[in-house]
This record gives C-alpha cells, sequence and structure tokens, in this order.
C-alpha cells in the first residue's frame, strides 16, 4: 500500500517537473520567434527603403529624359515648320514659273502652227517641181524612177565586188607564190615516192559453164540442188537461157565471192549434190574467212601499223571484194595510207597517225550495204567503237566533209584520198556519164555574161573559160571564177574537185605599111 502511495506520488512529482520544464522551453521559443521576427521586420524596412530610394532615383531620371525627349520634339517641329515654309514658297516660284511656261509655250505653238502651215505650202511645191523633174528625168533617160534604182543598186553592187575581188586577188597573189611552191613539192615528193603497180582484178557475177548439159545437175531434181545451194551461200543463182552463163547475184560482195567460188568447185568436180554443196561451201567460207584476215594483216605490214582491233583489219581485207568506179578499195586505201605518211613526213608531222588515218578512211565502204548512210559516218562509228583516237575517228567523219575538216589530219586524209582517187587511170566511169559531166561544166560555164566560150579539161578535172576582154577586167575575172564554182557546186555531183580557170586575153595588132 505504501507503495503505491509512493509511486502516486513520484507520478505526480514528475509531471509537475515535465510541466514547469515544458513551460520553460516554450517561453524560449516565444523569445527566439520574437527576436526572429524583430530581425525580419528590420530588414523588411532596409529593403523597402532602399526600393523607395531606386523608384525615386528612375522616376527623376525618367522625366528628365521625357523633358529632353519633349524639348527634342518640339525643335524638330520647329524645323518641319521652317522647311514647309521653305517649300510652300518654292511651289509658289514654281507656279509663278509654269506659269510664265506656258504662255510662252502658247505663243511657240501658235508660231509652230504658222510656220507648219507654211512648210507644208513649200513641200508641197518642192513635191510638185520634184515630179516635174523626175517626169523629165524618166523621158529623157527612157527608164522608171524603180528602174533607175535598180540600176543605180547594180552599179553599186558591181563596184562592192570589185572592190573586194581586188582586195581578194591581192591576198591570193601573196600567199600563193609560197603555199603554191610548198604544196607542189609535197605532193609531187608524194607522187613519185609511191607508184602503185596493181592492176586489180574486177569481180564479175558471170560464171562461165564448159556446157549447157550441167545446168540441169545444178538445179537437180525438183530443185533441190540450186535450192541447198542458194540456202548455204545467201545468194541468188540465175540459170536461163542464155547459153553456157550462170548469173551470181548478192548484195553483199563477200558472200557473192563465196558463191562465185563454190559454183566454180561443183562445175569443176562433177558432184553435185546438198552434201557435197555443204562441203564445199564450208570450205570455200574457211578459205575465204582466211584469206580476209591475211589481206587486212598484210596492210598493217605493208603500212607498219600495230595495235588495231582484230575486228578493224578484218574489215579491211574485206575491202578488197569492194570496187568504186572499177577501182579495188583494198589497194585504195593501202596507197591513201602510204601517201598520207609521205605528206606527214614532207611536214614533220606524225606519219604513223598519218598511215593509219589514211588505211582506215573508207573503211565503212565494207559496212554499206549493211548499214544505211554515209560511208565515212559509218566508218567513223565503227572505228570509234573498236577504240581509235579521237583525232583519227574525226578524220575519217571529215573526209567527205560530213563534219568540217579541223586539224592537220583531216586535211591530209582528205588530200591523199583525192590523189588516190582521181589520179589517171585509177578509175573508170561509164562513157555516157563522162561526156554529160563535160557538157554539164562546159553549159555552166557558158551561161555567165561575158564568156565567149569554154573548154572541160583534164578528164572534166579542170574548165578553162575564155572572157571577153572588153566586158570582163582583170577583177571582174576573180569574181566570175568564183560565181561559176560555186555554180558547178550547187548544181553537179562528182568526185574530187574541178578547177575553174578564167582566161581574159588582150591583143594589139597594127598593120605596118
Amino acid at each position: 500500500m505504501i507503495n503505491l502511495l509512493y509511486l502516486g506520488v513520484a507520478i505526480i512529482v514528475g509531471a509537475i517537473v515535465g510541466f514547469i520544464f515544458f513551460k520553460i522551453q516554450q517561453k524560449q521559443i516565444v523569445e527566439s520567434a520574437r527576436r526572429e521576427k524583430s530581425l525580419i521586420l528590420e530588414d523588411a524596412k532596409r529593403k523597402s527603403k532602399s526600393e523607395v530610394e531606386d523608384a525615386r532615383r528612375k522616376f527623376e531620371r525618367s522625366q528628365q529624359k521625357n523633358y529632353d525627349n519633349a524639348k527634342r520634339a518640339e525643335e524638330r517641329a520647329r524645323d518641319i515648320e521652317r522647311g514647309l515654309k521653305e517649300q510652300q514658297r518654292d511651289l509658289q516660284s514654281s507656279k509663278d514659273r509654269a506659269e510664265s511656261a506656258a504662255i510662252r509655250a502658247e505663243k511657240s505653238a501658235e508660231e509652230a502652227e504658222r510656220r507648219s502651215q507654211s512648210a507644208e505650202q513649200i513641200e508641197n511645191h518642192f513635191k510638185e517641181e520634184l515630179q516635174k523633174v523626175r517626169s523629165q528625168l524618166e523621158k529623157i533617160a527612157g527608164m522608171t524612177q524603180k528602174e533607175a534604182q535598180e540600176a543605180l543598186i547594180q552599179s553599186i553592187e558591181e563596184d562592192a565586188k570589185l572592190a573586194a575581188a581586188k582586195k581578194v586577188r591581192s591576198i591570193e597573189e601573196n600567199a600563193r607564190d609560197d603555199a603554191e611552191k610548198l604544196s607542189k613539192r609535197i605532193i609531187s615528193i608524194a607522187v613519185s615516192r609511191y607508184a602503185s603497180e596493181y592492176t586489180p582484178e574486177r569481180t564479175t557475177s558471170t560464171i562461165s559453164l564448159p556446157n549447157d548439159e550441167i545446168k540441169g545437175r545444178l538445179i537437180g531434181r525438183e530443185g533441190r540442188n540450186i535450192r541447198a545451194l542458194e540456202s548455204a551461200t545467201g545468194c541468188e543463182f540465175i540459170i536461163d537461157d542464155t547459153p553456157e552463163t550462170v548469173i551470181v547475184s548478192c548484195f553483199d560482195p563477200v558472200r557473192r565471192h563465196v558463191g562465185k567460188r563454190v559454183l566454180e568447185q561443183l562445175i569443176g568436180d562433177g558432184r553435185v549434190h546438198p552434201t557435197r554443196i555443204e562441203e564445199i561451201v564450208n570450205k570455200v567460207q574457211k578459205a575465204t574467212n582466211k584469206s580476209i584476215k591475211e589481206a587486212g594483216e598484210n596492210a598493217l605490214l605493208d603500212l607498219g601499223i600495230v595495235g588495231m582491233h582484230p575486228e578493224l583489219f578484218k574489215k579491211i581485207g574485206e575491202l578488197q571484194f569492194r570496187y568504186s568506179y572499177s577501182q579495188n578499195q583494198y589497194h585504195h586505201v593501202i596507197e591513201t595510207g602510204y601517201l598520207c605518211g609521205l605528206m606527214a613526213a614532207e611536214l614533220n608531222l606524225d606519219v604513223k597517225q598519218a598511215r593509219r588515218a589514211g588505211l582506215l578512211h573508207d573503211i565503212g565502204k565494207a559496212l554499206t550495204h549493211e548499214v544505211e548512210g554515209s560511208h565515212a559516218v559509218i566508218g567513223a562509228d565503227l572505228c570509234e567503237k573498236y577504240g581509235e583516237a579521237p583525232e583519227i575517228v574525226h578524220a575519217i567523219r571529215a573526209h567527205h566533209e560530213d563534219v568540217k575538216p579541223e586539224s592537220w589530219l583531216d586535211f591530209l586524209v582528205i588530200g591523199a584520198d583525192a590523189m588516190s582517187g582521181a589520179r589517171p587511170g585509177a578509175r573508170r566511169e561509164q562513157l555516157d556519164n563522162y561526156i554529160k559531166r563535160l557538157q554539164d561544166l562546159e553549159r555552166i560555164a557558158n551561161a555567165f555574161p561575158g564568156v565567149e566560150r569554154s573548154f572541160a579539161v583534164a578528164a572534166g578535172r579542170e574548165i578553162r573559160v575564155m572572157v571577153e576582154n572588153s566586158r570582163v577586167n582583170d577583177e571582174r575575172a576573180v569574181v566570175l571564177s568564183r560565181d561559176i564554182a560555186k555554180k558547178i557546186e550547187q548544181d553537179m555531183i562528182y568526185p574530187g574537185q574541178i578547177m575553174v580557170t578564167v582566161i581574159r586575153e588582150t591583143r594589139a595588132t597594127t598593120l605596118a605599111k
């Protein structure tokens, strides 16, 4: 019991002591909060005072700035007002001057009107007088005004042509002395150093038979032999009533050659049947391909050319079956290559490149039966395809001026091609065409005024024109030669070049008594 009493007293005493401590601690917390509040209030007062001071200073600065702006605006307004007053004075002055000018212009217009009326009267009078003078001149001259104008224009044109001809003649005479000597020397050296000694075998499509009995064997039972022959060779064999003759027809000269050789071997062998035909065709085709390849290689060997694609020298070999005006094109390209090289050597140029271009210049003729177009363009495209140099390709394309010649190589190929094709005996034409060309040359030349007569010479390579001395002077002769050459170029088709020579002869005759 006593223990419980002690425990209760202890609890009461502990509670009183804890309450006392709690009150003390609460009082300390209140004091601390009071001090902190006092510090915060003092700090806030300081900050508010500083902010008020800053605001006051900013307000004062703003007032000063507004005052300065107002002052500047006032000064600007006064300047604008002064400017407006000056502009108003200038406008008034301009208005006064404009009114004065308008008055003067009105007076000038009235004066101009009076002068215009007077000038119109004078002009009408002048026209009447001019018409009278023209009528009198037309009566005196015997021609109308239009005819007189045309005559004057023609006279001026003639004078201009004569002046131009004098200039051209002077330039040509200065250049001709050296150029003609040099060109003649180069060409003569080239021609003399290369003389072609071949007689080309002319390809023919006609084969002679030993007798007409062989025709039946060639045709075979129900035509099986001739069908097998045509199918294997790609040629057409014409067996008709012509005695002891068979005609081989094919647009491809190589196939026509194969067909001809096959038919010759069949006739010689006497055994004609489809199996034998196939054997001989295969044999002849292999032999022909071999000969084509060897011919191309020989051409390269003769000219010292290396590094050419096999397809190109194969096409060169095929040219042995191509003819132009009866000139064998295989020998023609070799000859052109030689001539190009000789002229290049005389000019200290690249001989190998010149020979290569000359050899390849007509290679397109091996394809003209397969590809449509100019042989120069076809050949240039083929060489470009197989890796020939751009200069070689351009020279091939330009040798008939399908494109404009530009380099020395282009002109060498053109010259060598003309020399090979135009030299005497190189080509053969039909007599009728040859005579007609000469007649056309003389007809064109004789149609020009002042021409007495003309003569086509040098197998149509030159036309000599005799003119009347009284109607054509030296300068007009230059113009006449150019006009005739231009007319020939427009109206005729011919290989190579044609020289136009105008001859003006002066004769003085006096009798001695």
